[in-house]
């Protein structure tokens, strides 16, 4: 059985590459994806701990985590899309305004 200290470094380091993505990148895609990784590395954590706990109520608050992860995806990509129509860019330097 693999310890749950190994599942914590895991969800912490993906959450850092995480972190790392949504400070350094431009493109707004990368930028989703890399708030996604964030979501699941914290997802990874609440499953290793509920395993550990012998508790459901982990499992439980990832499922409801990841339906709201698919939500912000729909609304996130929909967004994106428009944006990408009107300025012809995802560079999010270049629209971090929403007039004009």
């Amino acid at each position: 059985m693999v310890p749950t200290s190994y599942y914590v470094l895991l969800s912490a380091a993906l959450f850092a590459i995480g972190v790392v993505g949504v400070l350094t990148r431009r493109n707004a895609l990368i930028v989703f994806m890399s708030v996604e990784m964030m979501l699941n590395s914290a997802n990874l954590a609440l499953v290793a701990f509920a395993q550990r706990w012998q508790s459901a109520n982990g499992q439980i608050l990832v499922f409801f985590v990841i339906t709201v992860a698919a939500a912000e995806v729909a609304v996130g990509l929909a967004l994106l899309v428009t944006i990408f129509r009107a300025k012809r860019t995802t560079d999010i330097d270049e629209i971090n305004t929403l007039r004009g």
